[in-house]
């Protein structure tokens, strides 16, 4: 079931733009993504902060020159340290994130600033390897990412995105067999080319 509803949300995500009447953008760059605080228990604890890096895509549509409506997507990947009776395990982690929402962009002149904010789901994977056992767990919860950023034109149709900054935030139930745990203190950073239509 719950593929099914990530399924839909992705379809639909893939719609929104289809819908507009001005101008379509596609999207695809760099991704930083800071996690603070993994787990909810404090770094002091054994919570890690995690640096990832990865891809971000995304596709928006316009019904004028200000209002439309994006979907977003990404991928950031990670490999974790921990140890475990002595030894030290590498554990990779991956993020994914499958998002959409409206955004506002000042299309005037060479410089268009924007503002999003999105809505979606996130899935989260871990693995690791000792002692002759594997284990891998995975998740899927909630994200919204709230930011802006900044795109250059370059040419007629094309233009580079600078910087893009989003506060993120996420929340899981029963994360990996815990409770359940959402996270405000995290932020994303991408960056790319963006086409438009």
């Amino acid at each position: 079931m719950q593929k099914l509803v990530v399924l839909i949300v992705f379809l639909g995500l893939l719609a929104l733009p289809l819908m507009a009447e001005d101008r379509a953008e596609v999207y695809g760059g760099y991704q930083y993504l800071r996690l603070n605080d993994v787990g909810g228990c404090g770094s002091s604890n054994g919570c890690p902060d995690i640096s990832a890096n990865g891809w971000n895509a995304g596709v928006s549509g316009f019904f004028n020159h200000y209002f439309g409506v994006t979907g977003d997507f990404s991928g950031t990947y990670h490999t974790q340290s921990v140890s475990s009776h002595g030894t030290g395990i590498n554990v990779p982690l991956h993020f994914y994130t499958f998002a959409g929402g409206p955004v506002v962009a000042f299309n005037r002149g060479k410089v268009n600033p924007y503002v999003h904010a999105l809505f979606g789901g996130v899935h989260v994977g871990a693995s690791a390897s000792a002692d002759g056992v594997s284990v891998s767990e995975s998740k899927t919860g909630f994200v919204t990412a709230v930011g802006g950023g900044i795109d250059v034109k370059v040419a007629h149709a094309i233009s580079v995105r600078l910087v893009d900054v989003d506060w993120v935030y996420y929340h899981f139930s029963g994360i990996f067999g815990g409770p359940s745990y959402g996270n405000s203190d995290n932020v994303r950073i991408t960056a790319g080319v963006v086409l438009r239509f």
